[in-house]
Parts: structure tokens; C-alpha cells; sequence
């Protein structure tokens, strides 16, 4: 006689920490990127991100009297706390992704119920509340570590985290610039054309800032292998860069003078980082097929708003939240239409 075993036979392939074990994978190439050229400011972010982010998990689950053990293991902690690092400028004081990161675990993940309860993106929550209530310090980028300048090495970037001091002789001015897309936002402000705008940038590549093109681009091959490994799916990721080109062909096709091209939007700032990483949260993004076009277009149009007649530069962080409210109604009007039925 022959044991059946009753349905269902198949387990599934990805568990929460296989899933955010890849999603770190796939970080890699893009972070190595960004240590290359502005230097290990990054990785001390980092470090104090993801101890602050495991600390205050472990805290507010023992005051919740939940099991600490398994929140900790599941690594949803550690990827908020990468990719919000990811988003602070390199030479921010320790505070800044202290403060950020535990205000992001309590505000936006916690007091909402813990992992799968959260409606908004919790490194995107952090980031937005620094912006906003720290704007000196979230706009301080670093230029790019080339040769011929100075560059910070790991005890100058240890000193000036803890205690503001710098090189002797070195000021802010000699080691951070605005970004290109704050720059270029900036000149066309003031009547300059894109093209004086990227020619009067000290660090431009060459479709994009020196350094911000190679990022975005190892991030998209990062986000890549996370489609193929079905970690993720293409709708978002497609979606929103097409969202966001598209608007942008259209208008420097209109108005060359003063809008700059497709490829500069798609590879600045942390578009890519968006696409592939940020805007695929399975917790706070849509989760029909339709509704995942919908939302990754959402958000594309958004940034390009955003970035040309809003106050920000980059758009990434607020066109997500923005586009996390409206996942309810997305996912309630895109249903599939059950087999039998009609409508």
C-alpha cells in the first residue's frame, strides 16, 4: 500500500531570507562601485545603519513581546539598513544614519505591525524625514576620489563621522560639490541651457556624472539577475524606467535647451536603485500585473515631475511614498477577473 501525501507537494523556492540574501547579492557590484569613486564614507554609513536597524528591531520586538530570534535572522532589518545607507551622502555625520535608520524601523515598520504590515517603504521613510529635517547635511555629496584631488581615506572618514574634524587645511568646499542632477536643476534655474549647465559640472561622464553612471549602471545588472532568478518580476523595474524616459524624450525633444535627455534621467542619482531594489518592495509595492505597470509608471512620472519642477533634485524617495498610498486603490481596481464570472 502506497503512502499519498496530500497537497501541497511543491514547497516554495524563495523564503524571506533566501529572497533579501539575494537582494544583498545583487547590491554588491553597485556599493563596490560606490566605495570606488567616493570612497569608504559608504561603508561606515552602512555599518552604523545596519547596527542601529538590528538594535532597534531587537528592542521594540521585546517591548512588543515578540520572538527576536527569527525577526533578526529574516534579514528584512539588514537590506532597509543597505539600501537606506545607500541614500545618505558618504561624508554624513554618525547621527545622520542613526537617527534615520531607527526612525525608519519604529515609524514606518513597527508601529504599523512589524514586516508585511507596513504601507511605506521604510528606508525611503527614513531618507525623506532627514531630507527634510536635515537638509545641510543630505545635500553635502562628495565629488568623485580621483587622483589628481584629495581623497579621505578610512581613519580621515572614522574621524570626521565622529567628531566633524577634517584633513588639516581641507574645507567641505575642497571635498563635496552638488550632485549632477542638483546642479543641472539649479543652472536651468538661472537661465543656463542643459548643455552650459553639464559643461560648467567639474565631474561629468558621459551620459551622466563621473562615478553616478557606472553605479546606476551595476545596480540595472544587480536588479537584472534578480529578474532571471524570479526574485523579482520585470513590471516595476520596466515600468518605471519607461515612465520615467519616456516623459523624458518627450520633453527634450521639445525643448532641447532646457531639458535634459532620457539617458541623464535614467542614469542619476538613484534611479536604478529605485527601479531594481526600492520600488520592487514586496510588502509596500502593487501586486497585481496590471497594478505593478500602473505603479512603476506612476513613479517614473513622478521623479521626471519631481526632478523638473519640484524642490528636490532626485524624486526617487518621494515619488515611491507617494505612489505606497495609492497601492490600495491599484491593486482593488486591477484585480484579474475570477474564471465563471463575468465583469
Amino acid at each position: 500500500m502506497s503512502l499519498i501525501i496530500s497537497s501541497p507537494h511543491q514547497h516554495p523556492a524563495n523564503s524571506v531570507s533566501r529572497v533579501m540574501l539575494s537582494v544583498v547579492y545583487a547590491l554588491i557590484p553597485g556599493c563596490i562601485a560606490h566605495v570606488w569613486f567616493f570612497g569608504p564614507g559608504l561603508l561606515v554609513n552602512m555599518s552604523i545603519a545596519i547596527a542601529a536597524a538590528l538594535l532597534t528591531e531587537a528592542w521594540i520586538l521585546r517591548l512588543r513581546r515578540r520572538p527576536i530570534k527569527p525577526a533578526l535572522y529574516d534579514g528584512s532589518a539588514l537590506v532597509t539598513a543597505i539600501l537606506f545607507a545607500l541614500t545618505l551622502p558618504p561624508l554624513a555625520p554618525w547621527w545622520i544614519p542613526f537617527v534615520g535608520i531607527v526612525f525608519a524601523m519604529i515609524f514606518a515598520k513597527h508601529l504599523y505591525g512589524g514586516l508585511g504590515q507596513n504601507p511605506f517603504n521604510p528606508a525611503m521613510v527614513g531618507y525623506a524625514m532627514l531630507l527634510i529635517a536635515f537638509p545641510q547635511e543630505m545635500t553635502r555629496w562628495s565629488v568623485p576620489q580621483l587622483p589628481e584631488l584629495h581623497s579621505l581615506g578610512w581613519l580621515d572618514v572614522l574621524r570626521h563621522s565622529f567628531t566633524g574634524a577634517l584633513p588639516t587645511g581641507t574645507g567641505y568646499d575642497a571635498l563635496t560639490m552638488a550632485t549632477p542632477l542638483d546642479h543641472t536643476k539649479t543652472q536651468i534655474a538661472l537661465d543656463q541651457t542643459v548643455q552650459a549647465a553639464h559643461a560648467s559640472y567639474k565631474f561629468m561622464g558621459q551620459i551622466a556624472g563621473y562615478g553616478w553612471e557606472w553605479i546606476n549602471i551595476l545596480f540595472m545588472f544587480g536588479g537584472a539577475w534578480l529578474i532571471v532568478r524570479r526574485i523579482i518580476t520585470w513590471h516595476i523595474p520596466a515600468a518605471m524606467l519607461c515612465g520615467l524616459g519616456l516623459f523624458a524624450l518627450v520633453a527634450f525633444l521639445s525643448a532641447p535647451a532646457t531639458h535634459a535627455s532620457p539617458l541623464f534621467h535614467l542614469f542619476s542619482g538613484a534611479t536604478m536603485l529605485g527601479a531594481f531594489f526600492i520600488a520592487t518592495d514586496p510588502v509596500t509595492a502593487a501586486t497585481t500585473t496590471r497594478g505593478r505597470l500602473i505603479y512603476g509608471a506612476g513613479i517614473g512620472v513622478l521623479i521626471y515631475i519631481i526632478r523638473y519642477w519640484g524642490g528636490y533634485p532626485d524624486a526617487v524617495a518621494f515619488s515611491v511614498l507617494l505612489m505606497n498610498m495609492a497601492v490600495p486603490t491599484i491593486d482593488y481596481y486591477t484585480q484579474p477577473r475570477v474564471f465563471g464570472h463575468k465583469g
